[in-house]
């Protein structure tokens, strides 16, 4: 194996996105049973695709009315939602940088949202040698489409290439593609894994 490919939610970010929301309910616990009322989870997959927030939130207002109003500050609030790092994460993958291992990322992310990461997280910029956001290129996983992306963009063979992902789904899509995957589930488990692959 040669490169590395990460996810970068829930793997070295994590999400918390009921913290963006927090100034339009007066009882916070309320919050989840409003994210499942409007199907947050589903309209955000929607901006992950492309879908601009303007758009998105139009889209809100017609199916949800006045309940949508909250989302209006989504990307306001959203670096409240990516404060924590995920813990052990970065140090992996910084200790695989300073090998000289290739290291590339794909991660589902809203195109309005992404800026925040790069802001929040400046390390993105130096230590990824590309990252396909799937906001900005029209395509999310588990598409196999966004995996052939990255590949054809660096020439990178599939079989000389790791996938690590939270989500099962986007792990057997990476293998469906030809590439090793590593479902991740915390940093020891993955160094673990790494190191039996030859990192």
């Amino acid at each position: 194996m040669h490169n590395i490919v990460f996810d970068l939610g829930k793997v070295l970010i994590d999400w918390d996105p009921a913290l963006a929301f927090t100034e339009y309910f007066d009882d916070p616990r309320d919050i989840p049973a409003w994210m499942e009322r409007i199907d947050f989870h589903g309209w955000n997959l929607e901006q992950d695709g492309g879908r601009s927030f303007a758009d998105g939130i139009a889209a809100a207002r017609q199916a949800h009315g006045e309940d949508a109003r909250p989302l209006e500050g989504y990307v306001r609030n959203f670096p409240r939602t990516i404060a924590r790092p995920v813990p052990g994460t970065w140090e992996v993958i910084e200790t695989l940088d300073m090998a000289g291992v290739p290291l590339f990322a794909i991660t589902n992310w809203a195109a309005d949202t992404w800026p925040a990461a790069l802001h929040g997280y400046p390390r993105l910029h130096t230590i990824f040698r590309d990252i396909v956001v799937s906001g900005r290129v029209g395509l999310r996983k588990p598409d196999p489409a966004i995996f052939g992306l990255l590949l054809d963009r660096h020439g990178l063979a599939p079989g000389a290439t790791v996938f690590i992902d939270d989500s099962a789904a986007n792990v057997q899509a990476a293998r469906n593609a030809g590439m090793s995957g590593i479902l991740f589930t915390d940093a020891r488990a993955l160094s673990d894994e790494l190191a039996g692959l030859g990192f």
